[in-house]
């Protein structure tokens, strides 16, 4: 069966709404995306490096689904992310630090040489180096996917520019996906799904449309990581051989379970 590895960051997260919620989360994008496929029945492996406050990260029972063998635990301050979201669930400010996971972009080289990993997916996001992961993947000749986040996409699409021809799936979001057609021509694009919180997601290749989907209505009560569910789920299910309009279906679904759902709160 296929193993997915995810590169990226798993952080302590502090969200807060306008109605004044404010939640304290496990979060990163490692740690969503691996979970969702982990879920949709792809074994997956986070690639992070977390610090002293999530010590117990590895015998974390709700994530008893994923291979963790990947994911350091150093001392030091964990990555942490201050999240301010609008009434429409969009991030409208984001205040990062990065802690110990400075030391991502060396811990997922040596990461990138397990054997077992048939597919990578890479969140290229700060503080990794894109360029580099994605340079070694392209050497390695390894099947990958990618995706961003709209904080440093403006950074890191142009940086993966050479390289998101060779992806089999680019994950954006409408802002994000402006930017990316600014930089690569659609057509050089195996695959780019494009979301849209709660309105119609569109899976396109090569720059035609070939699969639409409208998530199911819900009450949001945790957007934070529903992005990252969508992503996960649809490699789960791609990986399984599920076409293209029943994947994308299907991952619009888990992604608003995921809102609907109170998050995953971080247990100190």
């Amino acid at each position: 069966m296929t193993t997915l590895g995810v590169i990226g960051n798993i952080s302590i997260d502090t969200t807060h709404y306008p109605d004044g919620r404010t939640c304290h989360l496990l979060g990163g994008a490692a740690l969503h995306v691996a979970l969702a496929a982990a879920q949709a029945g792809l074994p997956a492996r986070p690639v992070a490096v977390t610090g002293d406050g999530l010590t117990l990260l590895h015998s974390d029972p709700r994530l008893d689904d994923l291979d963790l063998r990947h994911v350091s635990t150093v001392w030091g301050p964990d990555c942490r992310f201050d999240l301010t979201y609008n009434r429409d669930g969009r991030v409208t400010g984001v205040h990062s630090d990065y802690g110990v996971a400075t030391t991502l972009t060396s811990h997922a080289l040596t990461a990138l040489e397990d054997p077992d990993v048939d597919h990578w997916h890479v969140a290229c996001r700060r503080p990794l180096n894109t360029t580099q992961i994605l340079a070694r993947l392209l050497e390695l000749g390894r099947p990958f996917s990618v995706d961003f986040h709209l904080a440093s996409a403006d950074e890191h699409i142009p940086a993966a520019r050479t390289a998101l021809p060779f992806a089999q799936v680019v994950f954006v979001n409408t802002t994000e996906h402006q930017i990316l057609t600014r930089h690569i021509p659609a057509a050089s694009l195996p695959a780019v799904l494009v979301s849209d919180g709660p309105k119609t997601a569109v899976l396109r290749r090569h720059g035609v449309q070939v699969a639409t989907a409208v998530p199911p209505p819900i009450t949001a009560q945790e957007v934070t990581g529903a992005g990252d569910t969508l992503a996960g789920t649809f490699l789960a299910f791609t990986a399984s051989g599920v076409g293209d309009q029943d994947a994308l279906t299907g991952a619009v679904t888990a992604a608003s379970r995921r809102a609907a759902s109170p998050g995953l709160r971080h247990r100190t």
